[in-house]
């Protein structure tokens, strides 16, 4: 053959296997940022006609002295607060105590937001964040983020890199992991609905590759994955007892139709074994209002989200470890998520759709560290 011809032969294959190399890696990774501008009928700062004690919070029993009788959001402070605004959906907040700064999610604009809350000022931790959702920290100090696009579990080391959790399990892509836990032995819970996947404003549309909507555990030391619950419609926020012993789960099935759950159940844990037992449904939500965050105090109390139904439930619930309903907390916008964060672990953290929300508290966070 002649010398030239194979050249120019071989030139020509490896342009056209560039070209297919690159178009097979030019999907950009979820939404590019489309900031929402600021709504002004809502400014930050405390709510309009805040004032003591804030109407805001409802207690279940009637007040017999100063705030809301029973239900511990009361702090004696003005209470709502409207810290930060300017998102599309705003979720999975985490508290880093050493820098006394949130992260949380912008979902559709694809990056994950900073609210320092020394002196207020709002900025961009990360973007293109892969469609993030829930975040939380480890027992090292290192972010751990849920990620729609990349359809992932990531943990962000303190040099800044980042190592991949999960990304599969039985040699299939997860579906769209949505929020995690990290247990003291290091172990990583995760739930995996299909949120993420079903179209291209929280993610990348596609098809669901596991059969199931399952939680899982990341085992500490070998790194294997595997399934703890596969019985879900739709696993969501989930969060340990101040004790580890129990793990919450919202499943927010009914998302998908109007005979499925909104419903809060709790497991026993077996951490030995990495294995949840003794399943039972621990609060129902008022349909067609759903919970997907959920966090405890250092009291067994539990705390949750409340949103996309009746605008008078939007806000945060309360409940004893027993599962009677303490009270409310009114949000005037649908409320994804929330954290215990502040020094003292007493300043709780609620992802409202547009905006972050904050309220003092007369409890403080079991979340460690």
């Amino acid at each position: 053959m002649n010398r030239r011809k194979f050249l120019a032969m071989t030139a020509a294959a490896a342009a056209v296997t560039a070209k297919a190399a690159s178009a097979a890696t030019a999907i950009p990774p979820g939404q590019t940022g489309a900031p929402t501008p600021s709504t002004a009928p809502l400014p930050l700062g405390p709510l309009p006609g805040s004032r003591y004690p804030d109407s805001r919070l409802e207690s279940a029993k009637p007040a017999a002295t100063f705030g809301p009788n029973g239900f511990p959001a009361f702090a004696g402070t003005m209470a709502v607060e409207r810290v930060a605004t300017g998102f599309r959906w705003a979720e999975g907040p985490v508290y880093f105590p050493a820098g006394r700064y949130v992260l949380f999610s912008d979902i559709p604009n694809n990056r994950i937001m900073r609210f320092s809350e020394d002196d207020g000022h709002l900025s961009v931790y990360r973007q293109p964040s892969m469609n993030s959702n829930g975040n939380t920290i480890d027992r090292e100090g290192r972010l751990i983020t849920c990620e729609h696009s990349g359809r992932r579990v990531t943990r962000t080391e303190l040099d800044g890199s980042i190592t991949v959790i999960a990304d599969k399990y039985n040699g299939k892509r997860l579906n769209s992991p949505n929020d995690a836990v990290v247990a003291a032995d290091g172990s990583i819970w995760f739930t995996d609905p299909v949120y993420g996947i079903g179209g291209f404003y929280e993610g990348i549309k596609a098809d669901p590759e596991q059969e199931k909507r399952n939680v899982y555990r990341v085992d500490p030391k070998s790194g294997e994955i595997r399934v703890v619950a596969d019985d879900f419609v739709e696993p969501n926020g989930l969060c340990f007892s101040p004790d580890e012993k129990k793990l919450y789960v919202c499943d927010t099935g009914f998302t998908d139709g109007p005979q499925n759950p909104s419903h809060i159940r709790v497991f026993d844990v077996e951490h030995v074994g990495g294995k949840l037992v003794n399943s039972k449904v621990f609060a129902d939500m008022p349909k067609p209002a759903i919970t997907d965050g959920v966090r405890c105090d250092t009291g067994g109390r539990v705390w949750c989200s409340v949103g996309w139904g009746d605008p008078n439930e939007d806000g945060v619930r309360g409940y004893t470890a027993e599962g009677e309903l303490l009270g409310k907390i009114h949000i005037p916008e649908t409320v994804a998520n929330l954290c215990f964060g502040g020094q003292q672990r007493n300043r709780l953290y609620i992802c409202g759709s547009t905006s972050l929300y904050a309220v003092y508290t007369s409890v403080q966070g079991a979340l460690k560290p």
